[in-house]
């Protein structure tokens, strides 16, 4: 079964499959790991672009390991799960110490790296290498799960680890970098969660969800969990110049490690902080958004103000800086706050 299930998924991957992709010209270790961690929670269809932008950028993994960590995250701005760019350049730094400036061969010590987890590990040495490591991400998880009938969410440790010895015993002999980038094929583009293209399916005689009529029920959906709402209040203060006041977050926590509009828990604090910019309250409406994030929603108020003296930097807190609007582009700031300071002109 496993080499049939493999030999059809090929002949298909040939007629059918996505052979344009940006990572796959060339296909080596690096381009491979972007785009594996790039695609982690986000559709190739939003990857692609950042991709490109990326390794335009930062072609190679030890310049990746030289970049200035704000430029590594302007590039990311806008994508998400910050702390996918940040382990990329721990891991590149890593890279440069211990393994020769590349990535290892070795799948532990991939494993070992920041960032770096076993379906991505595999990915990595399947696509890059052709070497026998089967993956696991989400597109994969629903292809095999309606092929065996699963009901049971992948994500349940018993199902997980069921599916990843499916994965390993389906792996073919030769063509692994394809075989890998069929699989995933397969999940994004005829096996989809919505609305399944099983006719067009190399494999659906096969499948157990098609011949149950279940594949509207498989895999089941992570059980849900009523999302928490935050609020917070942000002080936009321009100055005298036009140049805005950011706020570099901690390392750790959302957003970390960007640029972002300083915040206050109070209204108290809102004046307090103000006040040691000499910035009084702009004669505008407040602007207020929700961002939703994986785990929570973030209410957020904005309050203007403006300063009417430029403060290089405050002594008791050295991550105020002034940016002017040209700067803005090359930090790493946040998608709705870049959107907010980029965009949204004084009134």
């Amino acid at each position: 079964m496993a080499a049939s299930f493999a030999q059809r998924l090929l002949d298909w991957f040939d007629r059918c499959g996505r052979h344009d992709l940006p990572w796959q010209h060339p296909r080596n270790a690096y381009r491979v790991w972007l785009s594996e961690v790039m695609l982690q929670q986000t559709q190739v269809s939003t990857v692609i672009g950042y991709f490109e932008r990326f390794v335009l950028a930062i072609p190679d993994l030890p310049a990746l390991a030289a970049a200035d960590p704000d430029r590594v995250l302007a590039l990311w701005s806008g994508l998400g799960y910050y702390s996918r760019a940040r382990n990329l350049h721990k891991a590149a730094r890593i890279c440069v110490e211990r393994h020769g400036g590349d990535l290892p061969r070795d799948f532990d010590a991939l494993l070992a790296l920041p960032g770096i987890g076993r379906s991505t590990a595999g990915a990595i040495l399947a696509q890059a290498l052709e070497l026998p490591f089967p993956i696991l991400d989400g597109n994969v998880k629903r292809v095999l799960s309606r092929q065996l009938g699963l009901r049971d969410w992948p994500g349940q440790s018993d199902v997980e680890r069921q599916l990843w010895e499916e994965s390993e015993a389906r792996l073919p002999r030769q063509r692994l970098a394809d075989y890998t980038q069929a699989l995933m094929d397969l999940g994004a583009t005829v096996c989809k969660r919505q609305r399944p293209l099983c006719s067009e399916c190399p494999v659906a005689d096969a499948c157990l969800a098609k011949q149950g009529n279940l594949q509207a029920e498989i895999p089941a959906r992570k059980p849900r969990k009523t999302s928490p709402q935050r609020e917070t209040i942000m002080l936009w203060i321009t100055d005298n110049q036009g140049r805005t006041l950011l706020q570099r977050r901690p390392p750790s926590g959302i957003w970390g490690g960007l640029w972002s509009l300083p915040e206050a828990s109070s209204t108290e604090d809102v004046d307090t902080f103000a006040l040691r910019f000499g910035a009084v309250r702009a004669d505008v409406a407040l602007i207020r958004f929700q961002h939703v994030f994986s785990h929570f929603k973030l209410n957020v108020t904005v309050q203007r103000f403006h300063s009417a003296r430029p403060i290089p930097r405050v002594n008791d807190a050295p991550s105020n800086a002034w940016f002017a609007q040209a700067d803005l582009y090359g930090l790493g700031l946040p998608a709705p706050i870049r959107r907010l300071v980029e965009n949204c002109q004084e009134s």
